[in-house]
This record gives structure tokens, C-alpha cells and sequence, in this order.
């Protein structure tokens, strides 16, 4: 009987060292796998991979000249666009009479050796020194370079033996904000440089206060890019190019997460016609437009704020050989509704010199179609306008015609007064004599223009205006053309809507 109780410690004793046992294996065992992210989340490494080799440093020794004062104005504006205070002009005398080297970036878009960068990394220079991040190999020199300052890009070609690496251009459209973007380069100097970052904004246009570019789609990031990006690729996560890193814009000289890369779209076609004309032909029509508002819009019967105002004709150009007015509302190209000037620019700027086209127009609230033939756009797109021939005061014989609840007075124009002002022989209307505080002033009316039309209906007296002016419905607001002498923002025609401030505003 004494066995049992022994046996039965030793069972007891057991199934503690077993549970001590099992207990201390459970809590040793080996932790979960952590969770798999896809690789594009942790690392860029495939994509720098595949493009990095195909990216270039450009360096370039511009030719030693003195320039004119009037072909400076010409000259492509450096486009970093550093906003700091108290640094001289880039387009100054030094520059002008010493050459400077220019360093930026480029990558190769053939493989037979063409390279695709910004206009202004090449500009002015004789030859280019191309080189291949860490080969000395890979080292080139080329004076063939063509390029087009009206879209700031260039191409150039460099003699190789054998394929080089390559990258093709992807489609910048169809890139939306927040989606991620690497930024390649030589910042600096630094040369393989990759930095990475978002696509903040679509669409950035008028960006380089007033250069000769033919129109701006920029897409914003802010991916660093710094002095020396210029010209490299903003590639999305497949290794295609969808933008030309082209300028940022800093108050440091230095990137301040607002970076613009020209968009691939527009790259593409302008490439295009570098490789196998050497030079970029654009579809012209002539005309000087401003966009709509919508109150204009409405006030205008254009439906949905889609179409543009032209307010001057180029005379002999196409669009005044077509028909086209001052005022006429252009709201379609070849049955393409028109959103905004850009639009209209990149619908006509894309297409061939001589292509026929039919253009949409709104005059006076009556559709019509005008067929166009498309010219070869002018290198100085500035519309020519005749000067203001005298500074003649104000006469007291000028007969003149009192809008009182405008707060303004018209008078005829004369031959002398369109002389005076510098209109042409043909122009008519009623001029603004005088602009008192009131309704005219507050809508932005100044003397010496001339009122053309009222709610749509052509006038030609002063009578006739003041008339149409007085009966008008001030509340609802009155439609009004009006006509600016060459000397104010080099003339043209822009419609204004006057209306009555609301009581107790």
C-alpha cells in the first residue's frame, strides 16, 4: 500500500515539469513574421535602377558676345526663378560680355544618342560637355543642339557607338495630385542625385512673368529640386518620364518644396519636331484673348464659363483673314468646346501649319462657324500696335455727353481725338471724356477709353451710348464693349459689366 502514495507524487511531480516545460517552450517560440509591404513602399530602388543610367550632367560654355539692348529682351530668362532681394538682374551687362559656364541635367530619350533637356541649360553655348554618372566612358561632346526657347526645352545629339540607356516619356495627364514622383538630377553639381515626392498641383501656367513662352503646363511636386536639376526627368513609379524639372520657386535659392517640371505631354511633341525638323512649327491664329468670368460669361450667353474673349486681331493674320472681331467669343475648335485661353493655345499650338480649321464663335448672342487656316506662328507673338502720336490735354470744346448715375461723361471720337490717342483711322464709339467716383470708376473705366457696344448693340455717337447707358437696369448690371488706346497694355478690347452697388453694402 506504501507504492501508492509514491506513485502518486511522482505523477504529480511530473505533470508539473510538464506544464513547466510546455509553458516555457510556448513563450520561447519564434515571433510571428511581421507584416509584407510592397516593395514600392519601402524602397525606389528598381525605379532608380532603371532610370538613373540614362540621366546626364550638361555642362556648357556659352560664345563670348555683347548683345544689343533689343535682342536681350529676347534672350530666354534664367528660369530657377530666385526670388531673392537685392541680387542683380541675370540679364545684365556682365553676363552679356563674358561667357559663363551653365551647368544643369538631361537624359537620353533614343538610344542612338539624343538628349532631351531645358532650352535655358543650353542656351547661347557653342558645345556641351555630356557625362554619365560615375563612367568616365560615358563622356561626350556635342555642338548639335537644337532647341525651342518658346517652350524652354532642347535637344541634343551626341555620336556613339554602341545603344545607350534609355527612358521613354510617359503620359502627364494622366498623373493626379498626391500620386509619387522621383526627381533626377545634378544638384549642385552632385550629379545621380534622386529625391522623391508628390505631384502637388496640375496645370501651373503663367509662371514666368511675361517670357515669350507660347503657353505653361507645368506639373508642381515637391520633390527637391535645386540649381543643377534643370532638364532632368520627374518619372513616375513605372520609370516613365512625365515632366522636365524647369524651376522652382524659392525666396532662399534653394528648394523650398514648390518645384515645376514642363509636363510630358507637351515635351513630347516638342521633341518630336526638334529631331526631325530642328526647329517647332505651331498652328497660329493671330488674336489676343482674355478668359471669362463668370459673371461675363452669363452677362455674354456663353453656356457652362466655357470660351475666351478675343480682344485684339493681329491685322492680316489668320483669324482677321477668317472674319474674326474684337469681341467675338470663341467657345469651340473643330466641335471641341474651348475651357480658357490655355486651352485654345494648346488646341492651336498643337496643330500643323495650314491645317483648316472650324472655329466656334459667339457674336452678339449668334453662333456662327468660321473656317481658319492655321499660319506658322511669328517668333515675337507681341501684338504691334500704333503709338500714342501726342499727350493732348483735355479740350473744353469737346462736346460731351453726362452719364450722371455712372458717374461719367462720353464724347464723340473724332479723327482727332482717335489720333490723339492712337486708335485707328477705322474705329468708332463713344470716348470716356471724364471719370468721376462712381459706378464707371469702381468697374475699372478710365478716360481715353472708348465704349463700343452697350448690352451687345454696336454704338456709335455718344448720344447713342449715353441713351442706351441711362435706360439701363443698373441692379441687373449693363453689358458694355469697350476699346483701350495702344498705350494702356498695348490696346485691345475687354467687356466690363457696370452694375449698382446693393443697398446697405
Amino acid at each position: 500500500m506504501a507504492r501508492w502514495p509514491i506513485a502518486l507524487a511522482f505523477l504529480i511531480l511530473g505533470g508539473l515539469a510538464g506544464a513547466l516545460v510546455t509553458t516555457t517552450g510556448l513563450k520561447g517560440q519564434v515571433p510571428p513574421p511581421p507584416p509584407v509591404f510592397p516593395k514600392e513602399l519601402t524602397s525606389y530602388r528598381d525605379v532608380v535602377k532603371r532610370v538613373l543610367p540614362a540621366v546626364v550632367s550638361i555642362e556648357s560654355k556659352p560664345v563670348a558676345r555683347k548683345v544689343s539692348d533689343k535682342k536681350k529682351q529676347d534672350q530666354p530668362r534664367r528660369r530657377m526663378l530666385f526670388d531673392i532681394p537685392g541680387l542683380p538682374d541675370d540679364d545684365g551687362d556682365l553676363e552679356q560680355q563674358f561667357p559663363q559656364h551653365s551647368f544643369g541635367s538631361g537624359f537620353v530619350i533614343d538610344p542612338k544618342g539624343i538628349i532631351l533637356t531645358n532650352y535655358h541649360v543650353v542656351a547661347g553655348a557653342d558645345r556641351v560637355e555630356i557625362r554619365f554618372k560615375d563612367d568616365d566612358n560615358k563622356s561626350f561632346v556635342s555642338t548639335d543642339i537644337k532647341g525651342d526657347p518658346k517652350n524652354d526645352l532642347a535637344i541634343v545629339r551626341i555620336k556613339t557607338s554602341e545603344p545607350l540607356p534609355y527612358v521613354q516619356l510617359g503620359d502627364s495627364d494622366a498623373m493626379e495630385i498626391g500620386d509619387r514622383v522621383l526627381a533626377f538630377g545634378a544638384p549642385f553639381g552632385l550629379t545621380g542625385t534622386v529625391t522623391s515626392g508628390i505631384v502637388s498641383a496640375k496645370g501651373r501656367g503663367h509662371m514666368t512673368g511675361g517670357t515669350s513662352l507660347v503657353y505653361e503646363d507645368y506639373l508642381q511636386t515637391d520633390a527637391a529640386i535645386n540649381p543643377g536639376n534643370s532638364g532632368g526627368p520627374l518619372v513616375n513609379l513605372e520609370g516613365r518620364v512625365v515632366g522636365i524639372n524647369t524651376m522652382i520657386k524659392t525666396r532662399s535659392g534653394a528648394s523650398q518644396g514648390v518645384g515645376l517640371a514642363i509636363s510630358s505631354n507637351v515635351a513630347k511633341s516638342v521633341a518630336e519636331q526638334l529631331i526631325k525638323n530642328g526647329a517647332v512649327h505651331r498652328g497660329y491664329l493671330g488674336v489676343s484673348m482674355r478668359d471669362l468670368n463668370p459673371e461675363l460669361a452669363e452677362a455674354l450667353g456663353v453656356k457652362n464659363n466655357e470660351g475666351i474673349w478675343i480682344s485684339q486681331v493681329v491685322p492680316g493674320a489668320p483669324a482677321a483673314k477668317a472674319g474674326l472681331r474684337p469681341g467675338d467669343v470663341i467657345t469651340g475648335v473643330d466641335g471641341k468646346a474651348v475651357k480658357d485661353g490655355r486651352d485654345l493655345q494648346h488646341l492651336i499650338g498643337n496643330m500643323p501649319v495650314g491645317r483648316k480649321v472650324e472655329l466656334t464663335v459667339l457674336r452678339d448672342d449668334n453662333p456662327q462657324t468660321f473656317s481658319v487656316t492655321l499660319g506658322d506662328q511669328p517668333k515675337d507673338l507681341q501684338v504691334a500696335t500704333r503709338p500714342v502720336r501726342s499727350t493732348r490735354a483735355q479740350s473744353e470744346e469737346e462736346e460731351k455727353v453726362d452719364v450722371a448715375k455712372l458717374g461719367m461723361s462720353l464724347t464723340d471720337l473724332t479723327p482727332e481725338l482717335a489720333k490723339t490717342f492712337g486708335y485707328s483711322d477705322e474705329a468708332k464709339g463713344a470716348m470716356i471724356a471724364a471719370v468721376e467716383p462712381g459706378v464707371a470708376r469702381d468697374a475699372g473705366l478710365q478716360r481715353g477709353f472708348v465704349i463700343t457696344k452697350v448690352n451687345r448693340k454696336p454704338v456709335a455717337s455718344a448720344a447713342k451710348a449715353a441713351d442706351l447707358l441711362q435706360k439701363a437696369d443698373l441692379d441687373k448690371g449693363v453689358l458694355v464693349q469697350v476699346d483701350f488706346p495702344p498705350i494702356f497694355r498695348g490696346g485691345g478690347s475687354l467687356p466690363f459689366i457696370l452694375k449698382a452697388e446693393p443697398a446697405g453694402k
